[in-house]
């Protein structure tokens, strides 16, 4: 595991009164971010978490430093998905997931270090082009079947399908991110977690749910990047969660008419008819009419050609994420030794 004295500021050097606390006999100047500090994404529950560039002092490789304020973990009641970010992560190993390298803990802030991916959200692709050709979301869909494909080997559910956590490296491929709501399954899960649009039936219905969710969400992101908006959705969440449990589809004219099969195979309000989560699990999904042009062994070899290659002039280009002002996080406070319990494991 690299120490945290491997690490070097990365241009342009903010000064040193930096918001790190670290208990270690190292300068905090080995640790800088970006100025201004880069945020990949708002945090989806408030502000407990923010991300900066950093980068390695030997190999100069650059890496994304997650940092979370212990407090706001604790009082956003975000405990568990902390811990099972960390989990997950720390089992996976794929060429279309982010990468967990190191974690470590202070008197205020939890710190995750993760791959950097420097060519933004598929969210922001999508939204600037208002929809994705039908072969485009051809190849996200098929790099996406194989990432789920894999969680599921490991028992793993993401539960947080979107395009917000689909990330473009250099060359355009996709990497999974934000495994807060990821979970190792026993057997079923009840937890409330997700994004609205995005629920799957029996996740609304309290349930229990498995598997089944990421192929749900999988079916509304198709729709999502081929129409340019979701199947459901409505002014406030319970709108849209009657839609979802009505489950009336209405497509764009312009979808080809084996997407459209695909999708509403994966909308089956029943999960145990749910493509992908019937006995054959992702073979069904990658036997569909709509595959049928793909090479299903290059996948994961990242031989298949990106729709979009970002524009990204050097390994630490910052352009394609939105930038945040510095705030008041170097005031925060230490936390009481009972709640840094929570976090022995970090």
């Amino acid at each position: 595991s690299p120490s945290l004295s491997s690490f070097s500021p990365s241009p342009p050097y903010l000064s040193l009164s930096l918001s790190f606390s670290f208990p270690l006999t190292i300068s905090p100047s080995y640790l800088s971010p970006t100025n201004p500090p880069l945020f990949f994404s708002p945090p989806r529950t408030g502000t407990f978490g923010r991300v900066f560039l950093v980068r390695h002092k030997h190999s100069r490789q650059f890496f994304a430093l997650k940092q979370m304020k212990i407090s706001d973990v604790i009082r956003l009641k975000q405990e568990t998905h902390v811990h099972n970010e960390k989990e997950v992560l720390s089992e996976v190993t794929h060429p279309f997931l982010i990468s967990l390298f190191w974690t470590h803990h202070d008197e205020r802030f939890l710190y995750m270090l993760l791959d950097y991916v420097p060519g933004g959200e598929l969210f922001s692709y999508l939204r600037s082009r208002g929809r994705f050709s039908n072969s485009a979301g051809l190849f996200y869909t098929s790099e996406i079947v194989c990432a789920i494909e894999y969680l599921h080997a490991k028992d793993i559910v993401y539960r947080d399908l979107k395009p917000e956590n689909i990330l473009l490296d250099a060359q355009g491929h996709i990497r999974l991110t934000d495994f807060g709501f990821a979970k190792k399954l026993s057997d079923r899960t009840w937890t409330l977690c997700g994004t609205p649009e995005y629920l799957a039936p029996e996740v609304i219905q309290s349930k229990g749910h498995g598997r089944a969710v990421d192929w749900w969400a999988l079916g509304i992101l198709v729709f999502e990047m081929l129409a340019g908006y979701p199947p459901f959705f409505d002014d406030n969440p319970f709108g849209i969660y009657q839609k979802i449990l009505a489950g009336k589809l209405e497509f764009p004219r312009h979808l080809d008419f084996y997407v459209k099969d695909l999708i509403k195979k994966f909308l089956v309000i029943d999960r145990a008819r749910r493509l992908g989560n019937m006995k054959n699990g992702a073979d069904d999904v990658k036997r569909h009419r709509w595959f049928k042009t793909v090479d299903w062994d290059a996948v994961p070899l990242r031989k298949l050609k990106p729709p979009i290659v970002p524009k990204v002039s050097h390994d630490g280009d910052t352009s394609n994420f939105d930038v945040y002002p510095e705030d008041e996080w170097k005031k925060e406070p230490p936390v009481a030794h009972k709640d840094l319990d929570l976090f022995k494991s970090f």
